[in-house]
């Protein structure tokens, strides 16, 4: 059987499927680690929603690629930020994003292969998260004059407890696998090596699940996130683009 077309439309996304109906989903830019930019930003939404309708995927795995799981940014697009009908875009995409990736009926394995300091709810909106024991989580918004309101202010405190969630976002905390480990935000650390082919083992697993089982499950642990981004994603998408309508009068780090 022929891959979907949507498998080669997005530049960003590397796309395989196997026999047991798993979907390798591997972020890249030109083949090396992702650089998130307003294209990846609006293709991300439009891939979420091909890869939910399809429903020949029976589990998905989420990584990155290299050592790095996402850690780069466009600079320059910081600023276009604060430009209303940027923002205005950016925002729509940014509501979208999150509900099209919780709208995946399939069960999903995040493997962080790296650095996570970029868009770390995606990872954490899967049901297992991987982690190589090189794998690093932060969140930088405040470093770059930004308010962390693009989803992450929901779902970091969620994990974390909402004292942990705050301190990690307003300080920029590092936290190691290991401790990500023990506070909850990973379920595994793995050697470099190990993380893929376990990663592999467990989406097996679950796209072998009785369909029904497995999707209806997907949709009882992606209910609770979907009302919490109900009720403040805008807000907090608001909220950042102000912030962001500032930086043209500062200095970009």
């Amino acid at each position: 059987m022929s891959e979907p077309a949507y498998f080669s439309r997005y530049d960003n996304l590397h796309m395989s499927r196997d026999e047991a109906g798993v979907l390798l989903l591997r972020m890249h830019s030109g083949g090396g680690p992702i650089v998130w930019d307003g294209k990846t930003h609006r293709d991300f939404v439009d891939a979420f929603y091909d890869i939910g309708r399809d429903r020949r995927n029976r589990a998905v795995i989420l990584t990155g690629t290299g050592d790095e799981w996402m850690l780069r940014i466009d600079q320059d697009g910081l600023k276009e930020m604060g430009q209303p009908w940027v923002y205005n875009r950016v925002a729509l995409d940014g509501r979208k994003l999150l509900e099209n990736l919780l709208d995946i009926e399939v069960p999903m394995v995040a493997a962080i292969n790296g650095p996570a300091r970029l868009h770390s709810e995606l990872a954490l909106l899967c049901d297992a998260v991987l982690c190589s024991e090189d794998a690093v989580f932060q969140d930088r918004h405040l470093e770059w004059g930004l308010v962390p309101g693009d989803g992450v202010h929901i779902v970091w405190p969620a994990v974390l407890g909402p004292g942990r969630g705050r301190y990690f976002l307003m300080t920029g905390q590092q936290l190691d696998a290991q401790q990500a480990l023990q506070l909850g935000v990973a379920n595994e650390v793995l050697p470099k090596a190990q993380l893929m082919p376990r990663a592999l083992e467990l989406a097996t697993r679950f796209a072998r699940l009785p369909t029904l089982a497995a999707r209806y499950s997907r949709l009882l642990f992606a209910r609770r996130y979907k009302q919490l981004l109900h009720e403040d994603l805008g807000y907090g998408l608001a909220l950042e683009g102000l912030s962001a309508a500032g930086l043209n009068d500062q200095q970009v780090p």
